[in-house]
């Protein structure tokens, strides 16, 4: 007897299936931060240590501080879409909102010394 074969779109959609668990599985795993991350100064892979910040939301937050300069508060991130108040809730302890580093008082090397003529 010979079995049929199942077709090529049963697979695929069983793979997405088994890829989408897994995903969710391992994102309900993701241990947070030791301490706040700042938005400011905050990478895009140092958000998404915070729970309910992906790659996507990450590449958001650093646009809108790009954009809009450094956040002042964490309750900004309402304004990315996507981000509603349960969401806020729950990334809100993993975040705090600190001066962003000044590029233009960032010391420079020394002057190079200038000699006088005699």
């Amino acid at each position: 007897m010979v079995l049929p074969r199942p077709s090529v779109s049963r697979c695929f959609l069983s793979f997405l299936l088994a890829s989408l668990i897994l995903s969710l599985i391992a994102a309900a795993k993701k241990k947070p931060p030791d301490h706040p991350i700042n938005l400011n100064t905050a990478t895009s892979a140092e958000l998404q240590q915070v729970p309910g910040i992906g790659p996507v939301t990450a590449d958001k937050i650093l646009k809108m501080r790009k954009v809009h300069g450094p956040f002042k508060s964490v309750n900004e991130l309402r304004a990315i879409k996507g981000i509603g108040p349960r969401r806020l809730a729950k990334m809100k302890p993993y975040l705090t909102v600190g001066d962003a580093p000044d590029r233009k008082s960032a010391p420079r090397g020394k002057p190079a010394a200038v000699q006088k003529r005699p």
